[in-house]
Parts: structure tokens; C-alpha cells; sequence
């Protein structure tokens, strides 16, 4: 039987194009284990499934100083033995590496195995951990056309990222049922990121009182971001997270409010839900949000408001100019040239394997 290595971890967004692949993968009749770190989101997310699941050590390689710079190293070269001993155990075919620190010790070790292993980048610029995973890699996937010309010839191609097939399948009215919304009101959805957003949340919240005269709101705002207060208000409910009923609240939602992370823009378009970005400062990060939301922006898909610029009435503006202009949105999402990423992926490797 054919044996594969997922690996990925560190945020939602680094598992669930992962997630996307394994019922494509069971089809063609792959053995799937799956190595992330000891205690990422990642471990609950995949053990649900059923996947055999290994943890190995993570260390995080930052651009800036930090005491854990002195001890994370160790942890990657810890995690780099773990990641060769399995391998050795699992004798995987392939693996295939969604990003995130812990999968740069696995994607080295395949390597060092003469496994071959195909890395995805959903962000428009490489990400540090792929950067140092790019060299071991024989292919790399990447989501946006701008990105290939910043990787090796011969490795890049564009794939668009893999998209769970059952977001497409929601019900708006199983949505309504389980949010206790009515149907004569417009519905926004407001999503955080897997870890939360405090600066969207925040700011959502500073003009809930206005937003609730015009929308009814869903709120996804990460772990341990529910705000008791608001608890019980007429027309807003929050969630941390959301798995079964995501499709449904994404079915029933007339506007969404994003972060713009590259997995999350992808599901927006796939299923052309009008939506205005709010990247992640790029003093919090890198700035591979702000890049992703300005391309989506320039494409027509998205408006775009960044945190430094937004003011309670800047925001509130915005949304409603969003949802006046939101059939003009769905229309230009609707032109999109798409790609079928998972059929594209799982080509790949396929054709690992037959080399």
C-alpha cells in the first residue's frame, strides 16, 4: 500500500489544507500518518479523524531577539532526530508539508531518508520555515502566480491551495436554525483566525451597537476570546471555534470580515462570499498578510482596510459599503480562473511515487 506523510502544524491554517487532501488521498488509497508538534492545534484536529498521529519536538525561529532564539535550536535538532526515526519506522513513500516550524526538522529528514517530499506556501512570499525546507523539498506548491518567480525554477508550481470539499455543501437555513437568526436580516460573519484576532475582535465589538441595527452577526474569535458581556445580546452570537457547522454559517452569511491569512482568503473566494480583509500589522508579523490582501484587492475580490487605519466610523463605512457593493463582488469571484488544487496536489504525488 502507498504510505504518506502529512506534516504541518503551529495554526489552523497550517492544517486544514491538509485536511482537505486526506479524503482525495484515502480514494486513491494511501496509508496517511501525520507528525506536528507535541501540542499544536494540529494534534486534536487530526487525531478527530482518526489518523495516526506522532508529536516531535518544535522550536520557533524568530527574526527577532528572544531568550528562547538560545534554546529553540535544540528543539529543532531534537526534532530533526524524532523526524528521522519515524520516518525510518513509518517508511513513508512521500511527504507532503503544509508549513510551520515543525515541519522543517521532517521535510530535512525525508531528505537525509531519500524520501521525496513536496512542500506547499500559501502565502504570496515564502515563509521563513519553508525558506529553510525549500532546498530538501522536489516540488514546490504555491497558491498565488507572483510567488513562483520567488522560488527555484524547477521546483515551483501553482496549485492554489486545497480547499475542504464540505464547505461548499452548506445549508443556510440549518445556519439560521443554529446561530437563532431570522431570515429577513443580512448576516456578517466576523472570523478572528484559528488563535484569534484581538484587534478584530476589538474593533467589532467598539460598534456592535451600530453593525446590530443593520446585521445580524456570527462571531468566530479564537480560543479564549469570547467576551462574557456580550453574552445573550440580541442578533450577536460568538463562537471560539467551529468545525461541523462551518459550512452552514458560511452558506448563510451575506458578508465576511477576515483576517488574511492565505488559507482563509482562498475558502472566501471558493465560495465568493464578499468580504472586507483586515491583514495582521506587519508589526505583529512578517507582513505576508498585507501582501495577500492587497493582491486579492487588486483582483477585485476584496476590500481591504488595514489595522493602523481603522477608526470606529472608517470601519463602520466600509462594511456597509461592502455589503451595498457585494453582488459586484460575487460576480468578479465568479470569473475567477480556479484551480482544482486537490486533483493538482495529489498529481504530484502521485507522480513522486511512479519517479
Amino acid at each position: 500500500m502507498k504510505h504518506i506523510v502529512l506534516t504541518g502544524g503551529g495554526t489552523a491554517g497550517h492544517v486544514t489544507p491538509n485536511i482537505a487532501l486526506i479524503p482525495r488521498l484515502k480514494e486513491l488509497g494511501y496509508d496517511i500518518s501525520y507528525i506536528g508538534s507535541t501540542n499544536g492545534i494540529e494534534k486534536k484536529l487530526i487525531e478527530e479523524m482518526g489518523i495516526p498521529y506522532y508529536g516531535i519536538a518544535s522550536g520557533k525561529l524568530r527574526r527577532y531577539f528572544d531568550l528562547k532564539n538560545f534554546s529553540d535550536p535544540f528543539k529543532v535538532l531534537k526534532g530533526f532526530g524524532q523526524a528521522r526515526k519515524l520516518l525510518k519506522d513509518l517508511k513513508p513513500d512521500v511527504v507532503f508539508s503544509k508549513g510551520g516550524f515543525v515541519t522543517v526538522p521532517v521535510v530535512v529528514a525525508a531528505k537525509s531518508r531519500k524520501i521525496p517530499a513536496i512542500i506547499h506556501e500559501s502565502d504570496m512570499t515564502p515563509g521563513l520555515a519553508n525558506k529553510l525546507a525549500i532546498p530538501s523539498a522536489v516540488k514546490v506548491c504555491c497558491n498565488f502566480p507572483e510567488t513562483a518567480k520567488l522560488l527555484p525554477d524547477n521546483k515551483a508550481v501553482l496549485t492554489g491551495t486545497p480547499i475542504r470539499q464540505e464547505l461548499l455543501t452548506g445549508n443556510k437555513l440549518k445556519g439560521l436554525n443554529f446561530c437563532g437568526f431570522t431570515s429577513n436580516k443580512p448576516v456578517m460573519m466576523v472570523i478572528g483566525g484559528s488563535l484569534g484576532a484581538a484587534a478584530v475582535n476589538d474593533n467589532i465589538r467598539k460598534i456592535l451597537p451600530e453593525l446590530l441595527k443593520d446585521f445580524q452577526i456570527v462571531h468566530l474569535c479564537g480560543k479564549d476570546k469570547l467576551d462574557k458581556s456580550l453574552q445573550g445580546t440580541a442578533g450577536y452570537v460568538q463562537f471560539e471555534y467551529i468545525k461541523q457547522e462551518l459550512a452552514d454559517l458560511f452558506a448563510m452569511s451575506d458578508i465576511v470580515v477576515s483576517r488574511a491569512g492565505a488559507n482563509a482568503i482562498c475558502e472566501l473566494l471558493a465560495l465568493q462570499k464578499p468580504n472586507l480583509l483586515i491583514p495582521l500589522s506587519a508589526n505583529a508579523s512578517r507582513g505576508d498578510q498585507i501582501l495577500n490582501a492587497r493582491s486579492f484587492e487588486k483582483q477585485g475580490y476584496s476590500m481591504v482596510l488595514e489595522e493602523e487605519e481603522i477608526t470606529d466610523e472608517k470601519l463602520l463605512d466600509t462594511i456597509h459599503k461592502l455589503y451595498d457593493n457585494r453582488a459586484a463582488f460575487t460576480e468578479t469571484m465568479k470569473k475567477a480562473n480556479s484551480i482544482d488544487s486537490i486533483t493538482k496536489i495529489t498529481g504530484l504525488i502521485e507522480d513522486c511515487i511512479k519517479a
